[in-house]
């Protein structure tokens, strides 16, 4: 879907949009949402980093997803100007910003990919720089990436929501003094835990129904801040002990040289085994095996690891991990 197509589907007559979640845990599904309470959700957002009439915001993501309409909406309903780059690793070396009106950016949102891409260019980390707004969604961050950032001056966050919501319904301080590993929910939000500590979310201003998330959290005591610390279903029970997918992931990923992906998969002895996807070659395989051990614990180390051409990951860049415990399975039962 191209950026006009959309807002011909926003400005006609119907009270209803079609978005596509992204089929990072799933299969893709569709999902027809109130207008409303899209506008409802890019007015909280806006308050909260008091974004005004005529500033520009940058899209530079595809309107294909949430991220992309929401980033479209938020400029109609604010009435910034809205610039749009092509999607890619690298959307500030787009021409737009050779211009002297490409140095003066007040609102984006990225992936960690594009971030990460950005701070390897000094011209796009320059530009980075100054957006005075940037929101990081799509995914966790990598702690090296998050501590790189943390000595910037402008403004950097880093997002938690879904589909379900319309996008982000927390965010968190990333770059400057006021950096903080918790998230803190927008206006109009209610958090609870529930008994397997997922979070709970209550927003009938952007949600008819109470949403369970599958993602298990830490909530600050005495506040509605919160810490994710998985997914539930991205739990490995390995011979009895829980292994988070997303923490041994961020463990590694400081250390590993090439792309790779964390998966379990159906073991006689222990149930499940913890299997490390890796794009790359035999070559790659030492420098692998050395970061397993000096980073993981005996329980977290991957019993497996598979070389791949290419990591299974959805169209927006986040691991696709339905696809990649399919691919485990299917290349292990060739070994017995």
């Amino acid at each position: 879907m191209t950026v006009e197509e959309f807002i011909n589907h926003w400005n006609d007559p119907g009270d209803t949009i079609e978005v596509h979640t992204s089929g990072s845990t799933g299969t893709p599904k569709v999902m027809r949402v109130k207008k409303s309470r899209m506008r409802a959700s890019a007015r909280a957002t806006c308050d909260f980093l008091g974004l005004k009439p005529g500033d520009t915001a940058l899209l530079c993501m595809s309107v294909d997803y949430i991220a992309g309409k929401m980033m479209v909406v938020r400029a109609i309903e604010r009435g910034m100007e809205l610039v749009t780059v092509e999607p890619s690793s690298h959307p500030l070396a787009a021409p737009f910003f050779f211009d002297e009106m490409g140095k003066n950016v007040d609102f984006a949102t990225m992936v960690p990919m594009q971030v990460y891409s950005s701070l390897q260019v000094p011209r796009e980390r320059g530009i980075l720089s100054s957006i005075r707004h940037i929101i990081i969604g799509g995914g966790p961050l990598d702690s090296a990436l998050e501590q790189e950032l943390r000595g910037f001056g402008n403004a950097i966050w880093h997002s938690y929501g879904m589909t379900e919501t319309l996008s982000h319904i927390a965010l968190r301080r990333v770059s400057g003094p006021d950096a903080s590993p918790w998230f803190t929910p927008l206006p109009g939000i209610t958090l609870s835990i529930n008994e397997d500590n997922c979070l709970v979310i209550d927003a009938p201003h952007l949600c008819s129904e109470r949403l369970v998330t599958r993602d298990v959290v830490e909530m600050e005591p005495g506040t509605q801040r919160f810490k994710v610390l998985g997914r539930i279903d991205n739990v490995i029970n390995t011979g009895g002990v829980k292994v988070h997918i997303e923490q041994v992931e961020q463990a590694l990923a400081p250390q590993m040289l090439r792309p790779f992906l964390i998966t379990g998969c159906p073991d006689a002895l222990f149930g499940e085994i913890v299997v490390m996807l890796l794009q790359g070659s035999e070559d790659d395989l030492a420098a692998a095996r050395d970061a397993v051990c000096r980073c993981l614990d005996k329980y977290s180390r991957p019993k497996q690891i598979l070389l791949l051409p290419e990591l299974p990951m959805t169209p927006n860049g986040k691991p696709a991990r339905s696809r990649a415990a399919a691919i485990t399975r299917e290349l292990l039962s060739h070994r017995d």
